[in-house]
């Protein structure tokens, strides 16, 4: 029998290191594993016969970095009888955790400063890379700035807001809520600025193997690698790999006179100090959707314009839902309809925005475009053609698993790339990036990816649903549990939406979920895991939900596929 002593870089917690164990113990011929996250260090007891190597793929696989501890020359590899099962004494000082260094002291360039950007910036330093971060706007990206956080903000203002007047308890007196804009906009921008600094700024102060370099990084036809600094001189730099997370930016349709009008992208509309009297919205999905019931909750009329349906790449049950839902709260909604033209000028005594759709001429304070974002790639003049980076008709940087570009040494993660655009694609796809930069093998697998609208009800989708099922030739059925069925959604008094599960037939294996449900985006993950175990729906129609939870539809609608809900007691098992 022997003990192999691996050191492990890339650890950020003690559940980092029972992941480890767990993947260390899977493999053929280890007897017992043990990580310790403080030492950075793994002891293996295995059976004789059983390499390193294995051992070190095993830790990899879990996206992070190791390799065999040496001390003085001497690998520490020690063997140990069967009889004595004696623990291997490692003569390292357990005070000294190893202080890593990359092979040959590696030098990261990462391009952007987003999710994708500090996930890598952080992995990479942690595996002894000297790292360097190259922005030229504002550090944080979209998220934490104009993005998830500001939006998540105002949209729990506007629902608080809602329900004052629209809450559904007898007893308790409903009235308008009386709005400060002003202050609203104060607090949303205050927490925005302690997120960029808790999770973002603070990082540069304190690692000091990161390095923020202001500027516009670009390539040329040389090759050469460099950067355009504020004051316009340029510095050329020296990078062994390179990462390019430069994120997207609203795009905007090529509508006759709309770049001649005050029109709002989602950064405008997020830091509006006041709520227009009536919003036109073009768009049709996530942002257009989001900020348009934001608006209308906060006292703004509110058109939305949809050149097709309202989120058409999801099941269409969702779409017809959510439009039904959104209706009823008061907003006109213009399906399958495209803005022909966009003016600006004097009407009833003061600037409004007219918008031609063909047959009508709606008039409104302000305009909303939504129509999807554009990767940050060819609008900054980067010259990626000049070092092979191949990118797909809308500029996405193609990238594989491992998130390598066409180009060596050049890797690409977050919403540059072709990968989904979520920021929580991107922190993970930059973590792995900056482990295989470092050598290392790490696969972001995308097979199971949750979504969340967060609209109220809030839309959560996760896998396939039955149309790209059988577009893929997969045979399925599938069944729909409307929420009135939902002993938590029936406490609440809010039965709007429904779950949806998707599976394949004959083995019951989930395929897919679409739930549209108040919290439906704390509905999602437990499918989202389901799928990524391969459960049936039998196996997660016999899981233990806790009663009265929302969550406790996805049991229901599991039960469904053999039984008839209705005729089941309270918490049925």
């Amino acid at each position: 029998m022997n003990v192999h002593t691996l050191r492990v870089s890339g650890m950020t917690c003690g559940q980092c290191a029972t992941s480890i164990e767990g993947a260390l113990a899977g493999v053929a011929g280890v007897v017992e594993a043990k990580v310790s996250y403080d030492e950075a260090t793994a002891h293996v007891k295995t059976k004789d016969g059983v390499d390193s190597a294995a051992l070190i793929d095993a830790v990899k696989g879990k996206g992070f970095g190791a390799d065999v501890l040496e001390r003085g020359g001497l690998v520490l590899t020690k063997a140990v009888s069967d009889r004595s099962h004696t623990a291997i004494v490692d003569t390292f000082p357990l005070s000294m955790k190893p202080r890593w260094r990359s092979p040959g002291g590696l030098h990261v360039a990462i391009i952007g400063s987003g999710g994708a950007a500090f996930a890598a910036a952080i992995r990479a330093a942690e595996m002894g890379a000297g790292v360097t971060l190259i922005e030229a706007v504002q550090i944080g990206g979209t998220c934490v700035n104009i993005g998830c956080v500001p939006s998540k903000i105002m949209i729990r203002a506007a629902h608080l807001a809602h329900l004052q007047s629209a809450h559904p308890f007898n007893g308790i007196k409903k009235h308008p809520a009386v709005l400060d804009r002003s202050a609203l906009l104060a607090q949303q921008q205050g927490r925005v600025e302690e997120l960029r600094h808790a999770k973002y700024e603070s990082i540069l102060e304190s690692n000091p193997q990161i390095t923020l370099l202001r500027g516009l990084a670009y390539f040329n036809k040389a090759g050469d690698f460099k950067v355009k600094q504020p004051d316009g001189k340029e510095k050329r730099l020296h990078a062994d790999r390179i990462l390019i997370a430069t994120g997207a930016s609203p795009s905007i349709p090529d509508t006759p006179g709309l770049r001649d009008t005050p029109y709002w992208t989602s950064t405008k509309a997020l830091v509006a100090e006041q709520s227009p009297e009536h919003l036109i919205v073009y768009g049709g999905s996530v942002v257009a959707l989001e900020l348009g019931q934001a608006f209308l909750r906060l006292g703004s009329k509110v058109t939305l314009i949809a050149r097709s349906t309202l989120l058409s790449k999801q099941d269409p049950a969702i779409g017809d839902g959510l439009k039904a839902v959104l209706e009823g709260e008061g907003m006109r909604i213009l399906t399958h309809t495209a803005v022909k033209q966009v003016s600006y000028g004097r009407k009833w005594f003061r600037k409004r925005l007219s918008v031609d759709i063909g047959g009508e001429t709606l008039v409104g304070d302000r305009l909303l475009v939504a129509t999807g974002r554009t990767p940050n790639t060819g609008r900054t003049r980067m010259g990626l053609e000049w070092v092979g980076v191949e990118m797909d008709k809308r500029g996405a940087i193609v990238v594989d698993d491992h998130m390598r570009t066409t180009a060596e040494h050049i890797y690409a993660a977050g919403d540059c790339t072709t990968q989904p655009a979520f920021v929580y694609v991107a922190a993970a796809a930059g973590t792995r990036a900056a482990t295989n930069m470092m050598g290392g093998e790490a696969a972001l697998d995308l097979s199971a990816v949750p979504e969340v609208v967060f609209t109220d009800p809030q839309v959560a989708t996760v896998g396939l649903t039955a149309a790209q099922a059988n577009e893929a030739g997969i045979k399925v059925e599938s069944r729909t549990l409307t929420l009135d069925n939902v002993p938590r959604a029936l406490a609440n008094f809010d039965p709007r939406g429904f779950i949806k599960l998707v599976a394949e037939r004959g083995s019951g294996r989930i395929l897919g979920a679409q739930v549209l449900a108040a919290e439906g985006g704390e509905i999602i993950q437990t499918a989202a895991v389901a799928i990524h175990n391969q459960m049936t729906v039998q196996a997660l129609a016999n899981q233990l939900f806790p009663y009265l939870t929302m969550v406790e539809g996805l049991k229901l609608c599991a039960q469904t596929f053999t039984k008839d809900v209705k005729q089941l007691s309270c918490c049925a098992g």
